[in-house]
């Protein structure tokens, strides 16, 4: 245990700051692709009583028409985070007719590309822009690429913690500042150590065969109708999952705020010359954005992002660099299809346990080997997490997962314990000791999991992802949402609808006109 990881410790395990340690904040973002009964893609609009996706805050669609995401509040207890999610749930089943939540990550059987909806938002500017920038996914990665589901797990310390860090350590950086620089250091640590989440909680090891039509690919069959890896933990996150060859030479290294900053304006503003032949218009009609290595900021894929709530018409850039670092996205957590969420409250006081020591770990920049060498662990894991004997490297030497994973688990016991006496309860070091058992017996992980089911059952990955899909359906079901849970959800469907309207009702410029501005505001 580094000097620094002991004295942070010691000064949060304080009364004072243990007060306010219980005030981190905890957001999900949970995407699902809308099925019929059968398991086939819904190819139906966005139900038009679960509101306007252009405008309605907790329920929207992410690529696809098909593709639904929900979104939480932030709350002081992830608890509460996933009793906001199991709300939402219940309330979109109680409204899908005939249609069903996808239970996994990873698609069922995919119609033809061109069959895939892509979102619509509407005619207004701003949600034609939203549709071009889905269909320049979909010319860059293609469509299929684009039905990939996943769990975003939000996370912020109380700025009252990180100023407590600050003074402690005499930093003589401003509060904003120092806590962008704090964040950042979590995000190398996250880099670095990520892997053990693809083990813990990777959930996609077999996909159906239409994933991968007409492409190359490494894995085995499982069956006609299945492919897989035999000790694959997330192939969401592996290189079959989003890619770009456009985005390859962007990973920053997370040194400072502004180096990733300039990193994601520079892609924004450098000409791709693949994307340059396709062109940004055919005809009269936008295709993409513009040209260039990323369209917007949030088509750069990472497994976790520093955020910043943003203003009206602002950049997520811009935000940042105005007003430094809020909160992280952790962006890599497969989805559980044994879950009816995806994500129970057990993994949710996992991750703040292994966030806070991410936080409060001393990190040292990512040296030259380092960057590359973090990189290939977490793909080294995500193909064959549950390989026997697997070994990865650190600081260019091999060590084994396990002793590697058993040399975390022993540090982040201290971070359990902190939240565990802050939140008055003993949920954080449960939640490590039960992961602690995926450790000693890989058939506890949900990838395992899932490969039995499917061979128990005889099942193809899609066969057994529409079973799970029926249950979680069922038990959504019964019991109902009650009755003020379903009006309150009512409502925001309906002032979704009014204030997409109100957009579309106000005096608008031409969409070419609309992107020209749009892009002049990008340099």
């Amino acid at each position: 245990m580094s000097d620094t990881y002991s004295r942070r410790l010691a000064l949060l395990s304080q009364p004072e700051a243990l007060a306010q340690l219980k005030h981190c904040l905890h957001g999900i973002e949970r995407e699902s692709l809308r099925v019929e009964r059968n398991g086939r893609l819904a190819l139906t609009p966005h139900p038009k009583v679960l509101g306007s996706a252009l405008t309605h805050g907790s329920i929207t669609t992410d690529y696809s028409e098909a593709l639904l995401e929900f979104i939480t509040d932030a709350h002081p207890d992830s608890a509460q985070t996933l009793a906001e999610l199991e709300d939402i749930h219940r309330f979109t089943v109680a409204n899908l007719d005939q249609e069903l939540l996808w239970s996994p990550s990873m698609p069922g059987h995919l119609p033809k590309e061109e069959q895939i909806p892509i979102g619509q938002y509407g005619s207004s500017n701003i949600g034609q822009l939203k549709y071009v920038y889905r269909k320049g996914l979909s010319v860059r990665y293609g469509k299929a690429m684009q039905c990939i589901a996943g769990i975003h797990y939000n996370f912020s310390l109380p700025d009252s913690i990180w100023e407590l860090l600050r003074e402690a350590e005499n930093d003589p950086r401003s509060p904003q500042d120092y806590q962008s620089a704090r964040y950042i250091s979590l995000i190398r640590n996250f880099r670095r150590y990520s892997w053990l989440l693809m083990y813990l909680f990777g959930a996609s090891p077999a996909l159906d065969i239409s994933f991968l039509r007409g492409r190359e690919h490494q894995l085995d069959s499982f069956d006609e109708d299945t492919l897989y890896l035999p000790y694959a933990t997330s192939l969401r996150m592996s290189d079959l999952g989003y890619q770009s060859n456009a985005q390859a030479g962007l990973t920053p290294c997370y040194d400072k705020l502004s180096s990733y900053t300039d990193s994601l304006r520079r892609a924004v503003n450098t000409p791709y010359p693949d994307y340059e032949k396709i062109g940004s218009k055919q005809g009269d009609e936008w295709i993409q954005i513009n040209t260039n290595i990323l369209q917007i900021e949030n088509e750069y894929y990472s497994t976790m992002r520093p955020k910043r709530i943003t203003n009206d018409g602002e950049r997520p850039v811009d935000a940042l660099i105005d007003r430094g670092i809020q909160y992280v996205e952790v962006r890599c957590i497969d989805i559980n299809p044994f879950l009816p969420l995806g994500i129970d409250l057990t993994q949710a006081r996992f991750l703040d346990t292994f966030l806070l020591y991410c936080a409060l770990e001393d990190s040292p920049l990512l040296c030259d080997k380092e960057c590359p060498e973090t990189t290939e662990n977490f793909l080294t894991v995500v193909k064959q997490g549950r390989k026997p004997n697997l070994q990865l490297q650190r600081n260019s030497q091999a060590i084994s997962m396990l002793d590697w994973s058993l040399e975390l688990f022993e540090k982040m016991q201290a971070c359990a314990q902190l939240l565990d006496d802050s939140y008055a309860t003993t949920e954080h070091t449960e939640a490590l000791r039960k992961q602690m058992e995926k450790l000693h017996n890989p058939d506890l992980t949900p990838s395992a999991q899932v490969l039995a089911c499917m061979r128990e059952h005889k099942d193809s990955f899609s066969q057994f992802a529409l079973k799970q899909s029926l249950q979680h359906a069922q038990l959504l079901s019964a019991p109902p949402l009650d009755t003020s849970k379903i009006a309150h959800y009512q409502e925001l469907a309906e002032r979704s609808h009014q204030a997409q309207q109100a957009i579309e009702q106000q005096p608008q410029c031409s969409f070419d006109e609309f992107m020209a501005e749009f892009l002049a505001n990008a340099v």
